[in-house]
């Protein structure tokens, strides 16, 4: 996959030093929901491009984007690179670069099409396609009408583009499985491609009727119509179908993915209309259980609603109401049984532990229904895309990032698949689990929900203001972008290493040789910025970076002023300052970080603490010998006056004897 070049390497304004991205052409409904303007190879010529212009905090499709790099896959408009460019106001962006449509949407001129039209020139093209992702195990999920193209009547339709945003994201309820829709956009995550399939089939019933179902619901009716009827019959109503389409349909749009035909078994439609595996239709209460005002008859129902409602059902285990309506109405003793055991291990905990109740609730979901999503204190996502849903909270903070940061603390993850061993890979789950939570407590900058965030999130940009309008997706792209803002000195205020940034470098280190290490524990945050930078300048080769010198120098006060010796700070300050013109961070480093230095610096406090330690106790001792000195004086001062006075006395009395 072509990806932006090292700065300097590349002509200007060039993505991947080959694509010039036409920023004042917009495509209109090209992108699949993003962005898209007309791009042009500028070392070949060929099949028209376009440029999806990515969200600031919704990131491409690493793995896709990465492995279908140089593929030619019939039926499918392939990302060819990605990259930066260069927006008309002086900013920029990230682009993926892609094959363009080579005509107009399904979409963009509805009518009812025919069984044999709909076999031949949707269906077969679709399933191909379908069958080259799985071969490699990567899925669309942006199948429907307006992401599928057709240059003109009677030609094979090619599936747009689903690269530039996180998957499904941009998917409307009615074209995903509920136990996807149900999820927050950013966080559908890559499913299978038996989401792809069912997708596909609500596509196909689109175009069979003409209009998409359920046109005039809101997505939580959707939801609640295909869970209390089954997506099948919540999706075609009334409507009359061919046999062999309906017949189709109804094992595309199976609850179970298992259940759904793989895309090989769609090429020959008659074949794949034999092997619908018929599902056992789930057992319905005596009674309805109410929760929020609706009526609740199936275990299926009820773990939705127990997830949109998640004290509703905190109460009801509580009151033990839930336990006498799947003992009594539902009759379910197996199910029963191991509600028990959760609601048990609850009790083992404190009472009013608000993580206890949504890990119960986690739990209780995926018991009801195993497939159901991770359910989370009203919020619903799969596992893999939990990082797409944290760089959403990079930009929405608040309510979204304190429970996504639950999640990753209380290791929610591996507590649902746990629950549902038997329909994940619980301990690959659990170990991702326990790094996350590593992460996410790490200390100091590099730690922390940014951490685990750029972690997750290959492509993501640093999100640091700092960077001021560059897009930095690569390590390598860091330095050239805190050199370009350090040409501005109104920006330069404080380290050019902030908390955004830390985490950022510390996630794309991982396992770069030294990416962790540290100097000693008691330098301070000057000197390990300018280490981080330092070695980054190193690794990467980059050239004299004499702005982010100045930039450093100008921080390094704190620094300098950990040197003992006055002379020698000054000497420092000024040194420093004629390094920085050299652009070389690590110069800058080895002034202010020099063992030899610092070790004949503190030798010197050491000898003046020593000198002035012999100065203090001559002074003491003569102090002593004055006082000694001072007594003496005073002890002969009386002895003369006495032996004065006893003179004195004796000539007085001899006086009186003699007379």
């Amino acid at each position: 996959m072509a990806d932006t070049p090292a700065a300097g390497s590349a002509p200007p304004g060039l993505v991947a030093g080959q694509f010039r991205v036409d920023f004042v052409a917009p495509l209109r409904d090209a992108g699949g929901g993003v962005e898209a303007f007309a791009a042009h190879d500028e070392q070949h010529s060929g099949a028209a491009l376009m440029a999806l212009r990515l969200g600031r905090f919704a990131p491409a499709r690493e793995r896709p984007i990465t492995l279908l790099a140089g593929l030619n896959i019939p039926g499918l408009l392939l990302p060819l690179a990605h990259g930066v460019a260069a927006l008309p106001d002086g900013t920029e962006c990230g682009v993926v670069i892609c094959q363009a449509p080579p005509g107009p949407s399904l979409a963009a001129a509805p009518r009812a099409w025919s069984e044999a039209e709909l076999l031949a020139s949707v269906l077969k093209p679709a399933a191909l396609a379908l069958d080259a992702l799985a071969a490699r195990g990567l899925t669309h999920r942006a199948l429907r009408p307006d992401n599928i193209f057709r240059a003109g009547p009677g030609e094979a339709v090619v599936l747009g583009a689903a690269w530039a945003a996180p998957p499904a994201s941009h998917q409307n309820a009615v074209f995903e499985p509920p136990y996807v829709a149900a999820c927050r956009p950013a966080g559908r995550g890559e499913g299978s491609i038996a989401d792809d399939i069912y997708a596909l089939g609500v596509t196909l019933l689109t175009l069979a009727l003409g209009h998409p179902p359920l046109a005039g619901l809101d997505e939580g009716a959707v939801i609640q119509r295909k869970l209390g009827l089954g997506s099948y019959a919540a999706l075609i109503g009334e409507a009359r179908l061919p046999g062999l389409l309906s017949d189709l349909l109804r094992g595309m749009l199976a609850e179970d993915p298992a259940h759904r035909p793989p895309p090989q078994a769609l090429l020959d439609p008659s074949a794949a209309r034999s092997r619908r595996v018929a599902a056992r239709p789930p057992r319905r209460a005596q009674r309805p259980l109410m929760i929020a005002g609706q009526s609740i008859w199936e275990a299926r129902t009820l773990a939705h609603a127990l997830f949109r409602h998640p004290e509703e059902g905190v109460r009801l285990v509580r009151s033990l109401h839930l336990d006498h309506w799947l003992r009594r109405s539902l009759g379910d003793a197996a199910l029963t049984s191991r509600v028990d055991e959760v609601v048990r291990q609850r009790g083992e905990q404190p009472p009013d532990d608000r993580r206890a109740d949504a890990t119960m609730v986690l739990r209780l979901v995926a018991l009801l229904d195993p497939l159901a999503p991770l359910a989370w204190r009203g919020l619903a996502l799969w596992p893999d895309g939990l990082g797409p849903l944290l760089a959403v909270s990079l930009g929405e903070g608040g309510e979204l990032a304190g429970r996504l940061e639950e999640i990753i603390d209380s290791e929610a993850v591996a507590a649902w698949a746990q629950a549902r061993a038997e329909h994940c890979a619980a301990p690959a789950l659990r170990q991702g689990a326990q790094q996350q939570r590593l992460w996410l407590r790490r200390g100091g900058p590099s730690g922390g929900l940014a951490r685990v965030c750029y972690a997750l999130n290959p492509l993501l940009p640093c999100a640091s203001p700092l960077l001021a309008g560059k897009v930095v997706a690569r390590l390598a792209d860091l330095l050239p972008a805190l050199e370009a803002t350090a040409q501005h000195p109104e920006r330069r205020q404080g380290l050019p290493l902030d908390a955004p940034i830390a985490a950022f470098i510390a996630a794309r280190q991982d396992g770069r040789p030294g990416g962790e290490r540290g100097g000693a524990a008691s330098d301070g945050v000057e000197i390990e910025s300018l280490r981080l930078l330092a070695r980054l300048q190193e690794s990467f080769a980059a050239p004299p970076l004499p702005g982010l010198a100045a930039w450093l120098a100008e921080q390094m006060g704190p620094a300098i002023d950990t040197w003992n010796h006055r002379g020698r700070r000054a000497e420092l300050a000024e040194h420093l300052r004629r390094l920085a013109r050299t652009g070389q961070l690590p110069l800058l480093l080895a002034l202010l970080d020099n063992p030899d230095t610092r070790a004949a610096d503190a030798q010197g406090l050491k000898q003046a603490r020593a000198a002035l330690d012999r100065i203090n106790s001559e002074r003491a001792r003569l102090a002593a010998n004055a006082r000694a000195r001072r007594a003496l004086a005073t002890t002969l001062g009386h002895e003369i006056a006495l032996g004065i006075g006893m003179t004195a006395l004796a000539a007085s009395l001899g006086w009186m004897v003699l007379g």
